[in-house]
């Protein structure tokens, strides 16, 4: 899947981050803590996000995985998905859908929506 980010909607996604973050400060660490378990997972980004938003995970569901692994995972999403404002999560994430979960997460993680601009594949 190619997707094109523009700066512009890279910074506002940034800024709406950040916005969360101060905001409610308890679902952000929640959704930090979750994108750097996939990272840490080498998951996918758009599998984390598809399982996040109710969509079919399969296309990027991971390969070779350890069913426990993968058990604990699904678990730890599902506890995300279970807090009272998960709501105002799922809203930021489909209003920024068309930069893609992983843009999304890279911003999470610090990165500047500078570097993250223009075509990317997504996997």
């Amino acid at each position: 899947m190619l997707v094109s980010a523009n700066y512009d909607d890279l910074k506002n996604a940034k800024l709406a981050i950040e916005s969360l973050s101060v905001t409610d400060p308890s679902i952000y660490q929640m959704f930090l803590n979750i994108v750097e378990l996939t990272r840490q997972l080498n998951y996918g980004f758009q599998y984390m996000g598809a399982l996040l938003m109710d969509e079919d995970p399969s296309e990027f569901q991971p390969m070779d995985q350890d069913d426990y692994v993968l058990s604990i995972y699904h678990r730890e999403i599902e506890n995300l998905k279970d807090h009272k404002r998960f709501s105002d999560l799922k809203r930021f994430l489909k209003e920024y859908h068309q930069l893609s979960y992983a843009n999304i997460s890279k911003l999470a993680m610090g990165q500047n929506p500078k570097e993250l601009a223009g075509p990317t594949v997504i996997h």
